[in-house]
């Protein structure tokens, strides 16, 4: 079993500059795994400090890693009191005082159905779904290696590096 990876081994992981693309498969669980380990602690300043950590991990996956690298958060969702659907945090700090999605330039929605999984790019005003003009369709398969590569086409990014076993990270 692997061992639970901290805000620390992330940031670590994606600066590294060893691949091109990462995945932080279930993000909103680095927030629901800290509320738990702090769950005895009374008073607003864990909600402030796991907020503070999760942004953390953001600003580093933007800011700190190399031009061509793509960082990937998979994250799950949740449907506001009007309906509309947002990404799933803990406590108020990251909902009223900062908007998850808008620190991102693409955010894709995954919708299924009785017979398929797709994303959904852009918004119809009940989701924060968002991409590039252009970039995609409305509608498109649920396929990173597509989004990856369409991405890196679109922004004139380097090809991914392979790994010793010449597979793609």
């Amino acid at each position: 079993m692997a061992k639970k990876a901290s805000y620390a081994d992330i940031g670590k992981g994606i600066v590294s500059g060893r691949f091109k693309s990462y995945i932080i498969d279930d993000s909103q669980y680095l927030m629901a795994f800290e509320s738990f380990d702090k769950a005895k602690i009374t008073g607003y300043g864990k909600f402030t400090d796991m907020a503070v950590n999760f942004r953390e991990v953001i600003r580093c996956a933007v800011e700190d890693t190399p031009d061509d690298c793509i960082v990937y958060f998979l994250h799950h969702t949740e449907t506001t009191e009007t309906g509309k659907i947002k990404a799933k945090t803990i406590g108020k700090m990251l909902d009223n005082q900062l908007t998850l999605e808008g620190l991102f330039s693409i955010v894709l929605l995954c919708e299924a159905t009785k017979d398929r999984h797709f994303f959904i790019t852009k918004s119809d005003g009940t989701n924060t779904a968002k991409s590039p003009m252009d970039m995609f369709e409305t509608e498109i398969d649920n396929d990173l290696k597509f989004v990856d590569t369409t991405i890196r086409a679109y922004w004139n990014l380097n090809n991914q590096k392979e790994n010793q076993h010449g597979e793609t990270a």
